[in-house]
């Protein structure tokens, strides 16, 4: 996580840089670990109050963008009022990815392939070589959540059966950094 610490006609001291690194850095941390850069400007408002500007970016495509803003007047307080309200933020988020109602999911095979090459003999089945095979869950899932949680899990792709159809469907991330939703119309959930 990097961090850039600014003040507006404010001269900022290396005891408070190094407090606003540790308290964003433990903070923020314990509900998502994937926040790249964050930018906190400290500035001075009317009345002798100090207000303090926190944005943090995870720096993918998924739009989770972190901002809240504090004021006190003193500029410790002011800087606590900011990052409590970060990290209220950050937990309700993540709260939203979860689902709170009886756990609806299913129980699959996860395979990994070995890429074919066009050198390579195929197995006698005709088939690429299964390099790992594991057990994994389909949960039911919105398409909202499942495309928070792709990105949450930083995965390429994810299948998720649809609560609102019942059908299996897929969300994966395109070369172009848009995200597409596969949901085929025909077949039910079993």
């Amino acid at each position: 996580m990097q961090f850039h610490i600014s003040g507006r006609q404010v001269e900022l001291g290396d005891a408070f840089q190094a407090h606003v690194e540790k308290r964003l850095g433990d903070g923020l941390n314990k509900y998502l670990d994937r926040i790249t850069n964050i930018d906190v400007v400290v500035s001075k408002a009317a009345h002798h109050q100090f207000r303090v500007d926190i944005h943090g970016n995870t720096g993918t495509h998924a739009g989770v963008v972190l901002k809240s803003q504090g004021s006190a007047g003193e500029v410790y307080a002011a800087f606590e009022d900011a990052a409590t309200k970060a990290e209220k933020q950050l937990r309700r988020y993540k709260r939203r990815l979860k689902d709170h109602r009886p756990d609806k999911s299913y129980a699959a095979k996860k395979y990994v392939l070995q890429p074919e090459s066009h050198d390579d003999e195929l197995t006698e089945e005709g088939a690429p070589a299964v390099v790992a095979e594991k057990a994994t869950n389909i949960e039911t899932l919105t398409v909202s959540q499942a495309v928070m949680k792709m990105d949450l899990a930083d995965l390429p792709a994810l299948m998720f059966f649809n609560s609102g159809t019942g059908r299996l469907n897929v969300v994966y991330r395109r070369e172009d950094g848009n995200i597409s939703w596969v949901d085929p119309e025909g077949a039910a959930a079993a």
